[in-house]
């Protein structure tokens, strides 16, 4: 078998065999492949596709290509979530607890936060002591103890992955949707669980801005879930505005912190009571994903997420009383109203502006070495379909001085469009896929 061939075999349209994608990915991996014939490979992809048996020898062997997370010791089902990215997204911190609380185990492995979206690590770990570093058998036994846990990758995983990506991302072959869906179904069933929720974003703060791609990816997670002998959900949520009010890791946490003791925004209460019904349905708790989201609900409005939660902090270093002053969390040394100086109806809000000015006030990453400032952000306090009228305000900009506040401030104004007349509020979630 020569690398060769199979670079000619997929340019042209063929569809590989199982066995010649174990050649290309082991090859690449063990080094006996070069990055530029893998690169011509991902070119290939690229432009001519793959088809779902393709994409699914492609993740088990990413999947495999290193340590897999076995989770066969805790009773019940696990569930998963992942979340394509968006931003002010701080729904695991809300959801996982939700989930757990209802009595389906939820071993999270998370990622840091790069470009306009944040990172939940970064986030949860706002908190003081909050440890995100776990390794594998502090992991499993904090599961096992308490039903969940959130922490950073452990060990050797899908480490095909990690050297694909970092291939596809300097040879601009990054928006290819059967390399996406590998890749992330790959970390999915490393980490062990047998059933997964995905929160498949769509518009202009997420990383798959057009609906139809968003969905032709939803529909390539779940078959290859599928045939890989795992349940996959994926629910279709609108990211042309932020989610929730906050952008930033604090202002997040606090936003989070709000949200699991029932007082959160509507648009984050009723995407992870959504997303946590269909968790809960799948870990049996439930006869259904309406029955799942009633319980999730009941999980806030009893305090059980919440104390959930303080039960996860106290596990992972965290000290649980400082959940009860949020305002104690890491603030910006200057904090600006922003004041909007026109009327009309909000048309629509510059998702991805809001995103990276949040980004440049040091709220998230340009670069994996970027190191993240937890106390800035902002807030937003207007949705789309809501009337502004003069000196009406907007939210606020949390910066480390005032000239760094008022060019945000600017930003922020500049990223909301107004209409003459009435427009009509957008559903949260477009579609489900299963």
């Amino acid at each position: 078998m020569r690398t060769v061939d199979l670079i000619w075999k997929k340019r042209e349209g063929g569809e590989l065999t199982a066995a010649e994608i174990h050649f290309l990915i082991q090859g690449f991996v063990d080094g006996t492949i070069p990055d530029y014939q893998m690169s011509a490979w991902c070119m290939a992809v690229y432009f001519q596709g793959m088809t779902f048996e393709e994409c699914t020898a492609l993740t088990l062997e990413m999947a495999h290509s290193g340590a897999v997370v076995d989770l066969s010791a805790i009773p019940g089902i696990k569930v998963d979530k992942h979340s394509t990215g968006g931003v002010g997204d701080k729904t695991s911190l809300v959801l996982l607890p939700m989930v757990a609380a209802a009595g389906v185990p939820v071993a999270k492995m998370s990622g840091r936060g790069l470009g306009h979206t944040g990172g939940t690590l970064d986030k949860l770990e706002s908190l003081p002591g909050v440890s995100t570093a776990l390794n594998r058998d502090a992991f499993l036994a904090q599961v096992s103890r308490i039903g969940i846990a959130l922490a950073g990758q452990t060990g050797n995983l899908v480490p095909a992955d990690k050297k694909l990506y970092g291939l596809r991302d300097v040879t601009a072959t990054v928006e290819s949707i059967p390399l996406i869906a590998s890749s992330i179904v790959s970390k999915k069933l490393a980490a062990g669980a047998d059933a997964v929720v995905l929160d498949v974003k769509f518009g202009d703060g997420a990383f798959m801005s057009q609906y139809d791609k968003a969905v032709e990816l939803a529909r390539t997670m779940v078959e290859i879930g599928k045939r890989a002998g795992r349940r996959f959900i994926a629910v279709l949520s609108d990211m042309n505005q932020p989610l929730g009010n906050a952008i930033g890791n604090s202002l997040e946490v606090a936003e989070a912190i709000a949200t699991l003791q029932n007082q959160g925004p509507a648009d984050l209460t009723e995407l992870c009571s959504i997303l946590g019904g269909y968790m809960i349905w799948l870990g049996e708790k439930a006869d259904g994903p309406e029955q799942g989201k009633e319980l999730a609900l009941e999980m806030l409005r009893s305090g059980k997420a919440f104390a959930k939660f303080r039960e996860m902090v106290a596990a992972q270093g965290g000290a649980p009383e400082s959940l009860d002053h949020p305002e104690r969390l890491a603030a910006a040394p200057f904090i600006q109203e922003v004041v909007f100086p026109g009327e009309g109806w909000v048309e629509r809000v510059d998702c991805r502006a809001l995103g990276l000015t949040a980004m440049t006030l040091g709220a998230g990453r340009a670069r994996l070495d970027d190191v993240i400032r937890p106390e800035v952000g902002l807030t937003l306090k207007v949705k789309v379909g809501d009337r502004l009228t003069p000196q009406s305000v907007l939210g606020e900009v949390h910066a480390a001085s005032p000239d760094v506040a008022a060019r945000a401030a600017r930003e922020v104004l500049n990223a909301i469009h107004l209409a003459s007349k009435p427009v009509a509020k957008q559903p949260l979630i477009a579609a489900v896929i299963s």
